[in-house]
């Protein structure tokens, strides 16, 4: 009989925060995962200020003898994190370890969606779709490539019924969060939601937040939320077997 082969390792690699609601979101999250995963194993490494460190959880990894891993960064875009940071660690992790980066998580219609979702808790419903205005509202980059993405993300999601979606940012780049819900009032949409495009609390998060004190709805961060969950699932799939998406399969 032939051994199944082994499904490598998912490290889920999180920037981490001195706010301590950022790493209890992240294992919220990783926890989730498992569950709709049962078969795979994962694992969550901090870039900083909490622990395991990446590095600390690749030893760890490479002395049990895992020969193959999957490194999934848990950010919303392309921007200096997985274009620098992470593949600076993994450069420097053990020898015997096959190491595949995943794509990061964003875009996908499965974020468009808890976005909506978190927006509905907050208290708008479908019906106030055509007279609300959005704010999306992320935590920023000095990076133009996640600056693109975020108003390209902002574009395609008013094409699905909102009055308006503007796009702000927490740092780096403008307009602020509180710009965009004053525009978006002198557009003339009887209503201003903001859904904060970010992953976990924090204080970028906490800043958005006092950004839209004028807006009638502020929803939720995306967390740990079952499409976040498939997104990350989805990502760690196309890295493990990277003609899956070539062969339609």
């Amino acid at each position: 009989m032939h051994k199944k082969p082994v499904r490598p390792v998912l490290l889920v690699i999180a920037h981490g925060s001195r706010d301590p609601r950022h790493a209890a979101t992240v294992h919220a999250l990783v926890r989730r995962v498992r569950s709709m995963r049962p078969g795979v194993r994962v694992e969550t490494g901090f870039l900083d200020f909490n622990i395991p460190s990446v590095q600390g959880v690749l030893e760890s990894l490479a002395a049990e003898g895992v020969r193959d891993v999957v490194a999934l960064p848990l950010l919303l875009t392309r921007a200096f994190h997985a274009k620098a940071d992470i593949p600076a660690v993994l450069r420097d992790a053990p020898p015997q370890l096959r190491i595949r980066q995943a794509e990061v998580l964003g875009p996908s219609p499965l974020l468009l969606s808890a976005l909506e979702r978190r927006l509905y808790e907050a208290g708008l419903t479908p019906a106030d779709k055509s007279s609300t205005g959005v704010v999306l509202a992320s935590a920023g980059s000095t990076d133009p490539e996640a600056i693109a993405v975020i108003a390209e993300i902002a574009r395609e999601w008013r094409r699905t019924g909102w009055c308006a979606v503007r796009p702000a940012f927490a740092s780096a780049a403008l307009p602020r969060t509180e710009d965009a819900v004053r525009e978006l009032r002198s557009l003339g949409c009887s209503r201003v939601a903001v859904a904060p495009y970010v992953l976990a609390p924090g204080f970028l998060p906490d800043r958005i937040a006092r950004g839209a004190a004028e807006a009638d709805v502020l929803g939720d961060v995306l967390g740990a939320s079952p499409e976040v969950a498939q997104v990350l699932l989805e990502r760690y799939d196309e890295a493990r077997v990277p003609t899956l998406a070539a062969v339609g399969a």
